[in-house]
């Protein structure tokens, strides 16, 4: 679990304010001395990972988007040769959503 910035500042404010040593610090606040320095050279807290797709090529799905917009998720790892699981990820960094029902149903 990742420390809110708040924590961390404070961290670094007390720190200052007591004139204390990293492992003085890290003592004081049960916190490895390693995620002090790590904190000294990014203070805020990584929110999002932007990896880019290694298992699928996003060209390839998107031109399978576009000839096959009915498709199911297995049906176009089928084609693509990955899991489904793959082309559900690939499918929300392209921000493609499942197609909607338009119209309501007459039950």
């Amino acid at each position: 679990m990742t420390n809110p910035l708040k924590f961390r500042e404070k961290v670094f404010a007390t720190k200052d304010k007591y004139n204390l040593s990293f492992q003085e610090t890290g003592e004081r606040f049960d916190i490895p001395i390693r995620t002090l320095f790590r904190w000294q050279n990014k203070l805020a807290p990584c929110t999002t990972r932007n990896k880019p797709a290694t298992k699928i090529n996003m060209e390839a799905l998107a031109k399978d988007v576009e000839m096959y917009p009915d498709a199911y998720q297995w049906e176009r790892a089928k084609r693509l040769g990955v899991a489904h699981r793959t082309v559900g990820d690939a499918l929300k960094r392209l921000a493609i959503s499942r197609k909607k029902n338009t119209q309501t149903s007459k039950s």
